[in-house]
């Protein structure tokens, strides 16, 4: 080995050194004890010094422990602390690493989540029908706002979200909905007592008192008193024409009667005698007739 080589060569050059200071150029001569002590001692120094001179330096640093390593992961650690800034953060939904790209902080709480689980939260809060709906945090009480999540979720799904929040804030009292079956646009009574209006959705007129398609020819009063079977189009435009014609109906049955002549007193189909001019139920008896309300 190159060290034991160099060792060596240190001793023969020590040896040199040692018998050169027993002889003078002419001859050896014999020294004393202490002389020769004296001589070992240097010698010994001499050959330590020449040594460790000679041979590689042992380190005596303890060995580099597995936390003293630089790895990448601490390289980026220590760039996150210097810039006070973090290019990847761990989302609490799916338990993944993602980049600050990748990730959405709710304003209100600051907590963040990455944005696929935030729009896979969303989406199925509004399809439960929820409108308010909270920071995914289990104790955080903070609510997600509809614009702050608008570039993450699909718009279907932030137009309900809107629509459901608008229900929310209205009173049960103070909504109702477009009375034709294929608009039922939310509506706001905003407590103006009007009969004849008009869906802003799908621009038909409809009454705001009784809550259906505008009743013409008859008043809010009249509509209320029909039957639930009476109310349809049709049946209004009967009931337009009735009046028109001046046709009376039968106080039992509600049958339609049309008188072309003769008097006043009508029987019905039904059996029921009354009065054509008033529609009262025709009084008479042997010692009286019938007196007409209207006369």
């Amino acid at each position: 080995m190159k060290g034991t080589s160099s060792s060596g060569e240190a001793l023969d050059l020590v040896d040199e050194f040692y018998f050169s200071a027993l002889h003078d150029e002419e001859e050896v001569f014999p020294i004393s004890d202490e002389k020769y002590a004296q001589e070992m001692q240097l010698q010994e120094a001499l050959m330590s010094s020449a040594i460790s001179s000679l041979t590689p330096k042992i380190s005596t640093q303890p060995p580099n422990r597995e936390e003293d390593v630089e790895t990448p992961m601490k390289k980026q650690k220590g760039k996150e602390k210097e810039t006070g800034q973090s290019s990847e953060t761990f989302c609490l939904i799916c338990m993944d690493v993602k980049s600050t790209q990748e990730m959405f902080t709710n304003s209100g709480c600051n907590h963040s989540f990455c944005t696929d689980c935030i729009g896979t939260y969303v989406g199925t809060k509004i399809q439960e029908n929820i409108s308010m709906v909270k920071c995914p945090d289990v104790k955080c009480k903070e609510v997600l706002e509809p614009q702050s999540c608008r570039s993450i979720i699909p718009k279907e799904v932030f137009d309900r979200w809107e629509n459901a929040l608008c229900e929310s804030l209205v009173l049960g009292s103070q909504k109702f909905y477009c009375p034709f079956k294929d608009c039922s646009a939310l509506l706001v009574d905003d407590g103006e007592v009007v009969t004849v209006s008009e869906c802003p959705n799908c621009r038909r007129l409809f009454c705001a008192q009784c809550k259906v398609a505008w009743h013409a020819g008859i008043d809010c009063g009249e509509f209320q008193n029909l039957n639930e079977n009476e109310r349809e189009k049709e049946d209004i435009m009967v009931m337009e024409l009735a009046k028109k014609k001046n046709w009376r109906r039968c106080p039992r049955c509600n049958f339609f009667v049309e008188k072309t002549d003769g008097c006043l007193h009508i029987t019905c189909r039904c059996g029921l005698e009354f009065c054509y001019s008033c529609g009262s139920y025709w009084r008479h008896s042997q010692f009286s007739s019938h007196v007409c309300s209207t006369a």
